[in-house]
């Protein structure tokens, strides 16, 4: 007999989904692909809060917005089942365990990432991550590059980020641009509007939404000033989290661009260990930005303690990074129909993600020439990251062994090796 105090199949509880998303926070491994499996398993196969066709129109959707479209999902079913309330809980239980977690490895790194033990671990996990990043761009690849406009597209985007030093956004814009010129013009009939688009209620989301971004700002620049790190800091993560098309590993290589090579913040070396812990925590990868935000408090901390600095920045990063996806939904999640029948939207897509593998192969060839290649390109390379990385490649593509069981022998492999 089933439980008196459930709701019927379909219609779960406030709590029954409660429950749901932090236990969803805690085990959701694997980048998106894996939290978005997990997901389908349990809220339509198992559970059948919603069905199939509501589950793909939301994941449509949420692969239009920049951000993690994995966090997005789990904001929007929680929307659809509770309302905004069901969309908080969602949203924040999918990330809080992973910024609680890193918070606390990005202080091991910083204050005992040098002592041998430690130091070898993370060997092994920067070599795991290039290969991570390589499988990324090709698994990409193979899904964006549908003809010779996607193609060039790719090289264009490798081109203008790696010798032109052309900013990400405006590769992404340009991209979106010529998707949605060259893209059919059919116009398809529009589905209703939801109830709450036609009550008004967008135009309260987004002025709560602009309120909650720019407290943060005044507080920083009240008391640290407009022109410090984290005040610059705050407004450049909220930049990015405004083009995070194509999801973490296009973002990092715009992220390492700026805040490694522009503003000398942060280290490369530091970018790819940043990603390696990231891998290695639940929830969405972009949480590596995160660990971008810790690292440059903790480099550049005057006038507060490196500790306070560095903490400080890490929040003031995930605050703007994710902030923007639950503003995105609860603004658009009564359009998602209409959205998502608009196939010039679909076009500019495409053109993105397209783009978006040309943006990942910059990444890739900086994170090889940084772990496997230390001590530049005329010198010998480090044979045991080789080693590792192409191990990690044959497990990922020749194996079902999990990710986290293949990140956890990467770093067994450094250990012993340093």
């Amino acid at each position: 007999m089933r439980d008196p105090r459930h709701g019927p199949r379909g219609s779960p509880t406030f709590a029954d989904a409660a429950r749901f998303w932090i236990k969803l926070g805690l085990i959701s491994f694997g980048g998106p692909a894996g939290q978005i499996a997990i997901m389908h398993r349990e809220l339509v196969e198992r559970r059948g809060w919603v069905d199939d066709a509501q589950f793909t129109g939301a994941l449509n959707f949420c692969m239009l917005l920049p951000g993690p479209e994995a966090m997005q999902l789990a904001i929007y079913i929680g929307w659809k089942l509770h309302g905004m309330r069901g969309g908080l809980v969602a949203g924040l239980a999918f990330i809080g365990p992973a910024i609680a977690l890193l918070l606390g490895l990005s202080w091991v790194y910083a204050a005992h990432g040098q002592v041998p033990a430690i130091a070898g671990l993370l060997s092994g996990l920067k070599a795991a991550v290039v290969a991570l990043v390589l499988q990324a761009m090709l698994k990409i690849g193979r899904r964006a590059l549908r003809g010779p406009l996607h193609v060039m597209l790719a090289i264009g985007a490798f081109a203008a980020l790696q010798f032109l030093h052309v900013p990400f956004p405006l590769i992404v814009l340009g991209a979106g641009v010529i998707g949605l010129v060259t893209s059919a013009r059919t116009t398809p009939s529009a589905p209703p509007l939801a109830a709450a688009a036609r009550a008004g209620a967008p135009l309260k989301v987004l002025s709560v939404g602009l309120l909650l971004w720019v407290v943060p700002l005044l507080a920083c620049g009240a008391a640290l000033g407009f022109d410090s790190l984290w005040s610059r800091l705050y407004l450049f993560f909220t930049q990015a989290a405004l083009v995070t098309f194509g999801g973490a590993y296009a973002v990092l290589g715009y992220v390492t661009q700026h805040l490694v090579g522009d503003l000398a913040w942060l280290t490369a070396e530091q970018s790819v260990t940043g990603l390696a812990l990231a891998e290695t925590t639940p929830g969405p990868l972009i949480i590596v930005l995160q660990f971008m935000g810790f690292m440059a408090g903790w480099n550049q901390p005057a006038p507060l303690a490196p500790d306070l600095a560095a903490v400080l920045a890490a929040l003031l990063a995930a605050w703007a990074t994710f902030l923007p996806s639950f503003v995105f939904i609860f603004l658009g999640a009564p359009y998602v129909e209409r959205i998502t029948a608009e196939p010039r939207v679909a076009g500019a897509l495409a053109a993105i993600t397209a783009a978006v593998v040309g943006i990942i192969a910059t990444l890739a060839l900086l994170f090889a020439r940084v772990v496997l290649l230390p001590n530049g390109i005329a010198a010998a390379p480090d044979w045991g990251a080789i080693g590792i990385a192409v191990a990690v490649w044959l497990l990922l593509t020749r194996t079902r062994v999990d990710l986290p069981w293949i990140l956890a022998a990467a770093a067994g492999a450094g250990f012993l090796l340093h």
